[in-house]
């Protein structure tokens, strides 16, 4: 029997950012480790205390892929009640836009980037017709509201 407290579940705060171009947009794609499923999701990451949102998405992109970007504006928030790991999970998730200094990016097929533990993932530019075949873009919503802005293809 462990002597670690039990932790209760709580709501985590996300900034996810979605660079698009012609009609696609930048995604990690990843496996739930319980279930299998294949998952695509813009980069981004938790919110840390006292950290703004806009703050959030600039530290999270230059950690996970050593960019600078700019022109960051919120498109909108979401909430997400979910099932990864086989654990619930909640999340607010506000979601941005913003826009490589390095226009180059735009013409590559994916980028290399870090997770936060170090480990490594390829980033891919994918559109709507991808998410069928490949798995849902998550969060929920987040593809309707792209769909609505007229940012995803």
């Amino acid at each position: 029997m462990s002597s670690a407290p039990l932790q209760a579940p709580r709501i985590r705060f996300l900034a996810l950012c979605v660079f698009h171009h012609q009609g696609k947009i930048l995604v990690n794609v990843f496996d739930d480790p319980t279930s299998g499923q294949t998952l695509c999701r813009p980069l981004g990451g938790g919110i840390e205390f006292g950290e703004l949102g806009v703050e959030a998405i600039a530290r999270e992109i230059h950690e996970e892929l050593g960019q600078p970007i700019s022109n960051v504006r919120l498109l909108g928030t979401l909430e997400s009640l979910f099932t990864y790991a086989g654990k619930p999970g909640h999340e607010i998730v506000q979601v941005y836009d913003a826009r490589f200094d390095d226009a180059s990016l735009y013409q590559r097929a994916w980028l290399d980037g870090h997770e936060s533990n170090g480990s490594p993932f390829r980033a891919r530019w994918c559109d709507s017709a991808d998410f069928d075949h490949i798995g849902p873009l998550v969060p929920q919503g987040l593809q309707v509201l792209l769909r609505d802005l007229s940012l995803l293809g």
